[in-house]
């Protein structure tokens, strides 16, 4: 790839930091549990592809997508694991979800039946993964409160229906990324009513070869739910509440780079509805990164950039395509030079602190324009555009 390219704006995405990250979680949970890694959302826009080949090598036992489309994108990449795909797929598609040898979560007995059908109608067998309601709100079997004995009676009916491996059992905690007494009762409210419904089942002769419940808040909190097999999503990207609890490194870091410097006069107005005026002379450097890079507008005025002399604020609002700082007294930052909008000198997380969201947001929402470098051992592997040329 052209280099002049990536000199515009990019991500770099440092394996070395995901293979640390992925025998932190290893060493947590011991040799007996199995490690299921979430690339879903185009791995939280670090590169599916890339990041399951390197999750592949490092020896992880199950993927994560959120649709067929994703999990044929993996196929499609050369990726073996086997892959759950936590999402809806229309029954219709089933023959494709055998022929791609993959795991479809089922969250209803219609469902369940439907996928049945359809896999008969093919010839085939479906691997399944129960998805239980416990307390998400979501997809899933109810259970809660007076649902209980109905839902058991589902699961095992759409467990015994033909052509239906039911391999996994699973749910999905609401809260176990909080702290604080409440959050923790409600959790482990969760884990109990999963682990009453798998002994219902148990009782009736049902039992699952993966069980899993434990997300990355879990795996921080709760070692006692790991059961067959976790499930890190934001965790294995190294940022999140738990990344330094965890001892967990970012992946990915965004970079700029300065395109143009201008001396301003004070009472300068600068980008657009004139939220920003100079006080005094000021020396702005614009950045080819805007919103439609993933840089999102509410971040205007509220953050810094860092340069190789220390941070820059941000001037006026964010555009689409550009951005501009300040860079009075960072006098050895010259056009050319590399900045970073977030990465290991300044975590993702802080910048999501700032608006009010989540670190998960501002990974994924790093836009297809942004070349992907990949790094191992300090040297680039891989280059990935995703634009279509």
């Amino acid at each position: 790839m052209d280099d002049t390219i990536l000199r515009r704006t990019w991500a770099e995405i440092d394996l070395d930091a995901l293979a640390h990250n992925y025998q932190q979680a290893r060493q947590k949970i011991g040799p007996k549990v199995k490690y299921l890694g979430v690339v879903k959302a185009d791995a939280y826009g670090h590169g599916a592809i890339q990041t399951a080949r390197e999750l592949e090598t490092l020896g992880t036992d199950y993927l994560a997508v959120s649709s067929l489309d994703e999990a044929r994108e993996l196929r499609h990449g050369g990726i073996t694991a086997p892959i759950l795909i936590l999402g809806h797929t229309p029954p219709e598609m089933t023959p494709q979800l055998i022929e791609h040898h993959l795991t479809q979560t089922v969250s209803a007995q219609a469902k369940a039946e439907a996928y049945s059908a359809a896999a008969v109608a093919c010839g085939g067998t479906l691997r399944i993964h129960i998805k239980v309601d416990t307390g998400m709100s979501r997809l899933g079997f109810l259970v809660r409160g007076g649902h209980f004995t109905g839902g058991i009676e589902a699961i095992f009916r759409s467990c015994a229906l033909p052509n239906l491996e039911a391999e996994g059992i699973f749910t999905h905690f609401a809260v176990a990324d909080e702290d604080g007494g409440g959050d923790e009762q409600y959790t482990l409210e969760q884990f109990s009513i999963f682990t009453q419904v798998l002994d219902a089942l148990a009782e009736k002769g049902r039992t699952f070869p993966l069980r899993h419940c434990v997300n990355s808040g879990a795996l921080a909190r709760y070692p006692e739910m790991y059961l067959d097999m976790v499930r890190p999503g934001i965790a294995l990207y190294g940022v999140g509440a738990d990344a330094e609890r965890l001892d967990l490194r970012p992946v990915m870091a965004l970079k700029s780079c300065v395109s143009t410097i201008k001396i301003f006069d004070p009472d300068t107005d600068v980008s657009y509805g004139r939220t920003f005026r100079t006080r005094e002379k000021t020396r702005v450097g614009v950045l080819p990164i805007g919103y439609a890079d993933g840089l999102f507008r509410s971040l205007s005025n509220r953050m810094s950039v860092q340069t190789i002399q220390g941070p820059a604020p941000i001037l006026g609002r964010i555009c689409m395509d550009m951005t501009m700082v300040d860079l009075s007294g960072l006098d050895h930052v010259h056009v050319g030079d590399e900045v970073e909008l977030f990465g290991t000198r300044q975590r993702v997380d802080l910048l999501a602190a700032l608006i009010g969201t989540i670190p998960y947001e501002l990974t994924c929402a790093v836009s297809k324009r942004v070349p992907r470098r990949y790094i191992k051992g300090g040297e680039v592997v891989e280059e990935s555009l995703r634009l279509l040329l």
